[in-house]
């Protein structure tokens, strides 16, 4: 097999590429087949496991990676948020995806063990709020209204309890489910706790199914990752959100630049302290913050995913290959700088 050029075509079949080519299992098959790529000294297989919504940007990451390192195999792998963490804490996998921030108890389970991690900041996305394409009443949505909706508890049941002169029925709701970063990080932006969220929801582990629930009922809305939309554009209509300064929908510029709130977040990768030790593990955190190459200039720019003369690294160049969107430089560089900190500390 030669080096696959998944997303290379644009961002919009990007995320579609890379789910349908490794699945939400393993990349590792993938790793057997790239028998052309380039030689190098390193070798050795590790693990990258968690976020579900992350794992296309890893898996992109990881492909370019073992592409220019043709004996190293990662195999990459998506069971979610929470489950990840899980494995993470246990030794099982020497990086973890995360769609959220660490949790408390997360944590905790983490320092029983002695495991040690390093935070970083990988790339941006925005939780979207979808409704159906001939939805003609529902444009933009306060963060008080999408409270009123989504808490536990709420009183709203049909489109006219939101504003009465909408529809008198009923909403059907979807969005992901407890397992979820997406859920835990939607579930405190609007409504102030984490799976504060009301029970009569459709809720699933996968967006695609919020995709064609939404898009097969003209009374429905949903939530989900923002490149979800951009992938189903005739399907869906994206709602905006004002949380005070305007109706704003989410976008690469207002996510970027953070004007697309409360729903446009961080998502991360947490490496392992221990597993730094390992040339391999060392050379594949720091690929994260390397400027991209020629190769991948051309494939940014016939993909129309960076600016004229925009430098980008490998980490911003995978967010936006595959529908996400890039963090910025001040961030970048205080994640490569707390890598390199944790490198010193476990090697001198």
């Amino acid at each position: 097999m030669e080096r696959g050029t998944s997303g290379a075509s644009g961002v919009d079949s990007g995320r579609r590429t890379f789910l349908s080519l490794v699945g939400a299992t393993a990349l590792a098959g993938l790793a057997g087949c790239i028998t052309r790529g380039q030689p190098s000294e390193l070798r050795g297989s590790f693990v990258i496991d968690g976020s579900n919504t992350v794992f296309p940007h890893g898996s992109a990451i990881a492909e370019e990676f073992m592409w220019r390192n043709n004996r190293v195999i990662i195999s990459a792998r998506g069971s979610g948020t929470g489950a990840g963490f899980q494995r993470f804490c246990t030794r099982e996998t020497q990086f973890q995806n995360a769609s959220r921030a660490i949790l408390p108890d997360e944590e905790a389970r983490c320092e029983q063990r002695s495991v040690e991690w390093v935070e970083l900041e990988a790339l941006l996305d925005g939780i979207a709020i979808w409704v159906h394409p001939t939805n003609d009443w529902c444009d933009c949505l306060t963060t008080q209204q999408l409270r009123e909706i989504w808490q536990r508890g709420s009183t709203v049941r049909q489109w006219s309890d939101i504003d009465p002169t909408w529809p008198d029925r009923s909403i059907d709701l979807y969005g992901r489910d407890s397992a979820s970063g997406t859920f835990d990080y939607f579930t405190n932006a609007i409504n102030g706790e984490y799976g504060n969220i009301r029970r009569d929801y459709s809720g699933t582990p996968d967006t695609n199914q919020i995709v064609r629930g939404v898009s097969g009922n003209r009374f429905a809305m949903g939530f989900g990752g923002a490149g979800y939309y951009y992938e189903n554009e005739d399907d869906l209509k994206l709602v905006g959100v004002d949380a005070g300064d305007g109706c704003v929908i989410p976008t690469r510029e207002t996510i970027e630049d953070a004007s697309y709130r409360p729903l446009s977040r961080p998502m991360f990768v947490y490496v392992r302290k221990d597993a730094l030790a390992r040339q391999v593990i060392r050379a594949f955190a720091r690929f994260y913050f390397q400027e991209v190459d020629e190769e991948g200039y051309r494939q940014a720019d016939r993909a129309g995913i960076r600016d004229p003369d925009e430098r980008l690294t490998w980490t911003q160049w995978a967010a936006r290959r595959v529908g996400f969107y890039a963090i910025d430089d001040d961030r970048l560089g205080e994640g490569e700088a707390a890598l390199e900190a944790a490198i010193d500390e476990v090697i001198g």
